[in-house]
């Protein structure tokens, strides 16, 4: 009854968050179903199929820990009556998470009548294969893979509920934290030991025969030593996103500020921590794609469709994290900023505030993003 009452009130922004887990989650399950029929036809391929569903799996469970952390900042007015009402913050954690697996539940279950539709003699010869056509199918198998979507993102977003959070007005936000220089630092050993050993891979006494690791998705083999060292790369660079947007908003507002100036870095700032995952996670996946389609028309291969859904999914998701984390921030920012309308602040003054931030972050990103790609050996 409680979802039921919750779906009446769901507003644009409701129904566009829980649209987007049910369809995640519903091609996620696609990818999982497909692994069952593949190991039906083919009972050598089951794990390696299985372990393809891993990214898509991890991307949105990460997006509905995401989503829900930001329903109460978007939406007091519930936790506040169901505090009312006598739920603790456990309660009010497994309703919010309870809410993201129905919603993975109901896309998987779509998913499953298509797949079932499918195996009564209507796919044709191309997906006889991918469906397990003629082979019996345990009732228990697709069961048994369809709970694991809604399983993950519920306890993916009922650990990413924070108790002080779920129970608003009861304790103010806390004082951002500051990047300190010893933090700051420690990616740079990181940094420097991908370099080194890209250098290493990439010396003049180094032959193709050292090419021994196979990538997936039809891209060119490549030694360990570069791999390992691209990654090490892409990571420092990621764990440096969050202290990179600090230091923008600190250089916005040096030297006398502007008024647009001052209020764009010191919220650029305050927000780096919690923007700082999210888009260095972006910027990773979009180099990562970026790369795979650059050695994809260098080699001039057939790109895989799976491998190419595969990525657009994880975009998607990661898309859609930055975008609840930013509808997050934005709903915790209404008390200042409906102080800063009482005290007659110009509305193009809060406009040109987001501007300048949105100009800031995007140069971080282009920084981070333009030298992971640049670093990549591939």
């Amino acid at each position: 009854m409680y979802y039921l009452a919750l779906a009446r009130g769901y507003r644009a922004l409701d129904l566009v968050r829980w649209a987007l887990t049910a369809g995640a989650a519903a091609v996620v399950a696609a990818f999982l179903l497909r692994a069952l029929g593949r190991a039906l036809s083919e009972p050598a391929a089951g794990p390696d199929r299985l372990l393809w569903c891993l990214p898509p799996l991890a991307a949105v469970a990460w997006f509905a820990a995401v989503a829900a952390r930001a329903v109460p900042a978007q939406h007091p007015e519930r936790i506040t009556g169901l505090t009312a009402a006598g739920a603790g913050p456990a309660r009010i954690r497994l309703l919010i998470a309870g809410e993201i697996a129905l919603a993975c539940a109901l896309g998987s279950a779509l998913t499953l009548l298509l797949f079932l539709v499918l195996r009564n003699d209507i796919a044709g010869p191309s997906l006889a294969a991918d469906i397990g056509m003629g082979v019996p199918l345990p009732a228990a198998a697709p069961v048994t893979l369809l709970a694991v979507p809604a399983l993950v993102a519920g306890t993916a977003a009922a650990c990413a509920v924070r108790l002080p959070e779920a129970l608003p007005g009861r304790a103010a936000a806390p004082a951002p934290a500051r990047w300190s220089a010893r933090r700051a630092a420690l990616p740079a050993p990181l940094l420097l030991a991908g370099i080194g050993l890209e250098l290493y891979g990439l010396r003049p006494g180094a032959t193709d025969a050292e090419r021994t690791l196979d990538l997936p998705g039809g891209l060119p083999a490549t030694s360990p030593a570069l791999l390992a060292g691209w990654t090490l790369a892409a990571l420092a660079l990621a764990l440096w996103t969050g202290p990179l947007l600090a230091l923008a908003g600190r250089l916005l507002a040096v030297r006398r500020p502007t008024p647009l100036r001052l209020l764009s870095g010191r919220v650029l700032t305050a927000q780096s921590h919690r923007l700082g995952v999210p888009l260095a996670v972006l910027t990773a996946i979009s180099a990562l794609l970026l790369v795979a389609g650059r050695s994809w028309t260098r080699e001039n291969a057939e790109v895989p469709v799976l491998t190419l859904v595969e990525g657009l999914l994880i975009l998607a998701c990661t898309v859609a994290a930055v975008a609840a984390r930013l509808l997050e921030l934005r709903s915790e920012r209404r008390p200042a900023t409906a102080a800063l309308d009482r005290l007659g602040t110009p509305p193009g003054l809060l406009t040109g505030t987001l501007v300048l931030r949105a100009l800031g972050a995007g140069t971080v990103l282009l920084v981070t993003g333009g030298l992971t790609l640049a670093l990549c050996p591939l």
